[in-house]
């Protein structure tokens, strides 16, 4: 009733043929236009490119789309007053029909409602700092914990409190895989300092894990960390100085909610020069292509 599953992804599914989700945060609340719809656009290729179907999932007119056109995704880009919407607003967003970008939760949600196991996306949230204070914590997070559903990232942002992440994790249960690495990835950066609980460097290797994982009944997700391209990383001690200098103008400016990754990461892009835009788009499509060779080994 609330699903629009696009007919080539709903023909995919059908068929046992691979779907690989992707969010529309990153295009309405990510990156500046025109370079959102030109990363839209090189995600879904990047998951073809993998041997899988991609289903860019937003919010329109009341319903959820699992898969959006190439004028929709050109529309949403350019669209304003979007909301970013998780699991406590999606209702609220299809009630009302407003437009509605999904969140790494709310794109668990909507790609397991349609039947699609394994999703792309930049980074995740996480335990941001000063959590023990302030309670701010994604609920990206808990959504790994409940949702079936495999996501691919570039690990936690940077900017967020990563060892608290981690535990949290661990907490509530949901595996952390490094993707070829031993090494946590910090988003823009390859190595973070913390260590990935577990190890696997195969599409076939991950899709065998959850396989295992899910006929166990464990339930909840699980977090594949795919660090960014060497040549499209951004050393962690190069990021400090800009994640630090953003964080604290968004603690000055009262910035809070929803409302603060979107402010830090654009005065990131302004501090470096734009590098952190470039990496960001890199990471995003390295991701998609990782998460369409394990969907489609999990099709065979």
């Amino acid at each position: 009733m609330y699903l629009k599953v696009a007919p080539e992804i709903r023909r995919a599914l059908q068929g046992g043929r691979p779907v690989v989700a992707l969010e529309s945060t990153i295009i309405t609340h990510g990156m500046p236009y025109p370079e959102n719809l030109e990363t839209a656009r090189a995600l879904e290729s990047q998951v073809r490119a993998g041997g899988a179907v991609p289903a860019t999932i937003a919010v329109m007119g009341g319903v959820i789309c699992a898969g959006l056109s190439d004028k929709e995704l050109e529309w949403l880009a350019t669209a304003k007053n979007v909301l970013k919407v998780s699991r406590n607003d999606l209702p609220y967003a299809l009630a009302t029909k407003k437009i509605g970008a999904t969140t790494v939760a709310a794109t668990m949600i909507c790609a397991h409602l349609a039947g699609i196991k394994v999703f792309a996306t930049g980074g995740i949230g996480g335990v941001h700092r000063g959590a023990e204070a302030s309670f701010d914590i994604s609920a990206d997070l808990e959504e790994l914990a409940r949702t079936p559903v495999a996501v691919v990232c570039a690990g936690a942002k940077a900017l967020l409190d990563l060892p608290k992440t981690l535990e949290y994790l661990e907490t509530r249960g949901v595996p952390v895989i490094g993707y070829g690495t031993d090494e946590f990835p910090a988003f823009w950066s390859r190595r973070s300092g913390l260590k990935t609980p577990l190890r696997l460097d195969t599409p076939a290797e991950v899709a065998r894990f959850l396989q295992v994982k899910w006929e166990l009944n464990l339930g909840g997700g699980a977090m594949v960390c795919n660090p960014v391209p060497e040549a499209d990383e951004i050393p962690a001690h190069d990021m400090r100085g800009f994640i630090d200098s953003a964080v604290r103008e968004a603690e000055e400016y009262g910035i809070k909610g929803k409302a603060v990754t979107p402010y830090i990461l654009a005065r990131i892009v302004e501090l470096s020069g734009g590098r952190s835009l470039r990496s960001n788009i890199a990471l995003a499509q390295s991701n998609a292509r990782v998460a369409a060779e394990i969907a489609a080994v999990m099709s065979l």
